[in-house]
């Protein structure tokens, strides 16, 4: 099997005992990162040039709702009740499975782009196995590696049905998904869980779900928070008395959870994922990053939702920062008092993005970092692009000023996905063509369009 070696780049590894290099070489072979050091002597091997790039491990969205990707720009004025009523209430019974299937490859398509090679995606509009089947086909066919959050929908019951938040998730489902296409865990894709959680549903659901996922070894992901009252205002308390809180569960926001709730939690080794902007736009409190950070907690960061923001993750991971500076400046500028540092540093907020979405997944062990041994999941991002020359600090260039343009090279699994600025998916026009088509359609089927304004 051939090799490939990047050579001269600015590498920030993200593997504190390797750090970063001015000048650096990667040598890949195969899937695998074999060696990262200041100059690399290799025999027969694929060189690339990256004397003008910045080469840095893919990032990592912890949290996207794929599913959305073709109704794009539809929630942009939206509240959170507005979200509720107008996607899950409305569009989302809409969706057939191919629009699911559109909806997945091109978000996946479009987090390659901008140098995401990991994503956890939490698919809660599955309401037949050919939806739960199209959104996989659209991950598999993108190159991603992806997490396929297995959720269910939340539609108003009809007369007779019970509300969701009294349905367990679908064991059955969960079991042909496993006794099938997501049987491996050496695939790119592989299963996880979505639940309602003890805020969306009732706790004998909770408990159920949570035990599901346990039985069969997998994450579970729960959004928690949003503005409105919780259905278990104690559940936290009673998922920690029945043994229910592990590395394993996820819990998604997390804006009005007290101190003692998150620091349970936290101390249990559940993984917390913050969506800044959304939650900014849509009322849920302050982004809880530096408040994980301050419990011993790392915090991981996603996108969330396309139909309301962009799906750059460089975007995510600076508004992130940004707001938590904002949050920790706060008590000095209410005191009319100047700040004598800064409490989050701009490598902090490249880990939530990397290192720490793998953690929370529960692959630090194969991705996040440039590391021998691991997956050679690798971004190369131009250094020389206008908006990042001259790139005097790499770490702060990437954060700062980097976005999905500026990424040149991307590769999954030591496969190459962008080259040269380009996807290498070769069916692009013909997939937009069929999202806008599908967008269209849904909405027009909708009543939603008098929430757009």
């Amino acid at each position: 099997m051939t090799k490939t070696l990047i050579k001269g780049g600015q590498v920030i590894s993200m593997d504190p005992e390797i750090g970063q290099f001015d000048k650096g070489d990667v040598l890949i072979d195969g899937e695998k990162i074999v060696e990262v050091a200041v100059k690399i002597n290799a025999d027969d091997v694929i060189s690339v040039d990256a004397s003008r790039m910045i080469v840095m491990p893919g990032l990592v969205d912890s949290h996207i709702h794929t599913w959305q990707t073709g109704i794009r720009g539809i929630a942009g004025n939206w509240t959170m009740g507005q979200y509720l009523r107008g996607m899950h209430a409305n569009l989302a019974a809409g969706f057939k499975p191919e629009d699911i299937y559109l909806g997945n490859l091109a978000g996946a398509l479009t987090q390659i782009n901008g140098g995401v090679t990991t994503i956890l995606d939490w698919c809660h509009n599955n309401p037949t196995p050919d939806h739960t089947n199209a959104a996989i086909d659209g991950l598999f066919e993108s190159g991603i590696r992806a997490l396929f959050g297995h959720g269910s929908p939340k539609p108003d019951p009809k007369k007779g049905q019970k509300h969701f938040s009294e349905i367990p998730h679908p064991a059955s489902e969960i079991n042909r998904l496993l006794e099938s296409r997501l049987s491996q865990e050496d695939t790119l894709v592989t299963l996880g869980m979505c639940i309602l959680g003890p805020h969306y549903s009732t706790y004998d659901v909770t408990s159920q779900d949570m035990l599901l996922a346990k039985e069969n070894g997998l994450l579970a992901s729960a959004h928690m928070s949003g503005g409105f009252n919780r259905l278990v205002p104690d559940g936290i308390y009673k998922m920690k008395e029945d043994g229910l809180l592990s590395p394993k569960f996820n819990v998604v926001h997390g804006n009005d959870l007290s101190d003692e709730e998150l620091k349970i939690l936290v101390d249990h080794g559940v993984k917390m994922t913050v969506t800044p902007e959304v939650e900014i736009q849509m009322g849920f409190g302050d982004p809880i990053t530096g408040r994980v950070t301050a419990c011993g907690g790392r915090p991981s960061i996603g996108v969330d939702v396309e139909s309301n923001i962009a799906g750059d993750m460089f975007n995510v991971m600076r508004m992130a920062l940004q707001i938590q500076r904002m949050i920790d400046n706060r008590p000095f500028a209410d005191a009319r008092k100047p700040i004598e540092s800064l409490s989050i540093s701009p490598l902090e907020a490249l880990e939530w993005a990397t290192i720490n979405g793998a953690e929370m997944l529960g692959l630090e062990n194969k991705i996040g970092s440039l590391t021998p041994g691991k997956q050679a999941d690798i971004i190369l991002i131009r250094a020389d692009d206008f908006n990042l020359h001259p790139v005097n600090n790499p770490v702060n260039a990437v954060v700062f000023y980097a976005n999905a343009s500026n990424v040149d090279t991307v590769y999954i699994a030591g496969k190459l996905k962008k080259k040269g600025g380009k996807l290498a998916y070769e069916n692009m026009s013909d997939i937009m063509v069929k999202l806008a088509d599908s967008g269209a359609r849904i909405l027009a089927n909708s009543n939603a369009s008098q929430l757009t304004h």
